[in-house]
């Protein structure tokens, strides 16, 4: 690595690590502000608190603060090297646009692996620590009942008997069910029975389905039904309680990449488009989002080269970071809506802003940076 490579990335890394750290303390004191009448309700330990935000930590560097943080290093370190005039001298010597910019480049895409590994290593883990340390310790019982009175909206997972549950709603208050759907497979993930039903209430020991439709297929075609049967009612042989119900709907930031494609491909033949389309977003953004670290940089690096002056430099590249930050994540979270929403194919919706922001820097590099 050239003397002038390191020199530019001892800065970034010494100012991405104060940001980082910077904005996790300030995130926790925040965090911790507005929940301490709970904190003091419950008599939290201090031991459980700290424990929990250790915890916690791997889903706060998975959050848009590792790419502000990244940024703001990056408009730090040049908008200062610009205003001691070593950008002006690096151009003199010969030095182009890239070859300037490659520690930040670089830089940008270990950041961006790194939040990518953190997702898919630590944060469902996390996530899986942190509930439950929250509902063991720091939500109080009456939030807890009322939380447990709540209805849950399509409520969707994988059961026992290898069946896929599709449930419009779920109200744990009565434990009632409507808009049943179930999609029971064979070994080889052949569609074996389709049970459809109005509404499903449970006895205490079973489920009693209300105008319910059960279909058997034919494994080597699903396409013409062996035998339909009607009930107007009937006790159903579904050995999921009410509160498996609850412990088993699908949370998305529990799986990494691997689990969530197994998940969709046991789901493929069940015909539920919506869920299956929701479902395929989840796992194209975890895929993209981590490179929104790269891409946030490369956006961010020709005005950083831009900012001159030395008063308020620092100011310029705080305000500039936290611009293109809420612009990137704000079309990022409209694409995402337009694929859930079907308007977007999966891969484009969430591909869609990080190629637009590529192409807007590249844009803006050639034109200004060209020689």
């Amino acid at each position: 690595m050239r003397i002038l490579d390191r020199y530019i990335t001892k800065s970034i890394i010494t100012i991405f690590t104060i940001t980082i750290l910077t904005f996790c303390f300030l995130y926790i004191l925040i965090d911790i502000t507005s929940q301490l009448d709970e904190f003091i309700d419950r008599q939290v330990p201090v031991d459980i608190l700290i424990q929990y935000y250790l915890s916690y930590f791997p889903i706060i560097l998975s959050q848009p603060i590792s790419s502000v943080a990244c940024l703001i290093a990056v408009l730090f370190t040049f908008s200062s090297l610009n205003a001691t005039n070593e950008i002006i001298a690096m151009r003199s010597s010969g030095l182009n646009f890239w070859q300037i910019t490659k520690p930040a480049i670089m830089f940008g895409l270990i950041i961006s692996v790194m939040v990518f590994w953190v997702n898919e290593r630590l944060v469902p883990r996390a996530t899986e620590i942190t509930q439950q340390i929250r509902n063991e310790n720091m939500i109080l019982l009456v939030d807890r009942i009322r939380k447990k009175k709540e209805k849950i909206r399509n409520l969707t997972f994988y059961g026992l008997k290898n069946r896929l549950f599709f449930i419009d709603s779920f109200d744990p208050d009565t434990d009632e069910l409507s808009g049943i759907t179930i999609i029971e497979h064979d070994q080889e993930q052949n569609v074996k029975q389709k049970i459809v039903a109005l509404k499903g209430v449970w006895t205490g020991i079973a489920w009693k389905f209300y105008q319910a439709q059960i279909t058997t297929f034919d494994r080597d075609d699903i396409t013409t039904p062996l035998k339909i049967k009607v009930y107007k009612e009937k006790l159903m042989d579904i050995k999921e309680s009410p509160d498996d119900f609850l412990k088993q709907r699908l949370n998305v930031n529990s799986m990494n990449i691997r689990q969530l494609e197994d998940y969709i491909d046991r789901f493929s033949k069940s015909g539920a488009q919506k869920a299956l389309n929701n479902m395929r977003v989840d796992l194209y953004q975890k895929i993209a989002y981590p490179f929104g670290n790269f891409v946030i940089v490369l956006v961010g690096l020709p005005f950083a080269l831009m900012i001159r002056g030395r008063k308020g430099g620092a100011f310029i590249a705080i305000g500039m970071a936290l611009l293109l930050g809420f612009l990137y994540y704000v079309a990022n979270a409209v694409s995402i809506a337009f694929g859930k929403g079907g308007l977007l194919s999966p891969v484009l919706s969430a591909w869609l802003t990080p190629i637009l922001f590529t192409t807007i820097a590249l844009v803006i590099i050639e034109t200004d940076f060209a020689n």
